[in-house]
This record gives C-alpha cells, sequence and structure tokens, in this order.
C-alpha cells in the first residue's frame, strides 16, 4: 500500500494532490477523485516537473 500524502504544491484551497513515492519514483492523484486512478512518474519525470513547478514558482515571486 503506498503512502499518500498532500503535495507541499497544494494550496490551502480545494484543488489539491496527493504524492506517493514509489520505487521508480512518484505517483500522484486528485484528492478530489481518488477513484480515477493516479499517474506514475519516473524519476527523471518527477524531477522535471517539480524544476517546471519551482521556476514558475520564481518567476511569479
Amino acid at each position: 500500500m503506498r503512502d499518500w500524502h498532500k503535495s507541499t504544491y497544494s494550496a490551502a484551497a480545494d484543488n489539491c494532490v496527493e504524492v506517493a513515492e514509489t520505487a521508480s519514483g512518484a505517483a500522484v492523484r486528485d484528492t478530489g477523485n481518488r477513484e480515477l486512478g493516479h499517474l506514475d512518474f519516473t524519476r527523471k519525470e518527477w524531477a522535471a516537473l517539480l524544476g517546471a513547478l519551482e521556476m514558475k514558482n520564481h518567476s511569479n515571486a
């Protein structure tokens, strides 16, 4: 069973995602629609996504 936790990139709003670390990277699911499944990311894909989010956060500061 995966250990899901709320993403630190999710604000206090209702639009939240949960993340679980996996052996190959990470899995992400919509907190409000867990029954729809999840997306799997390799370590490389996950690092690229987090890097893009970090760049976006710095450009909006």
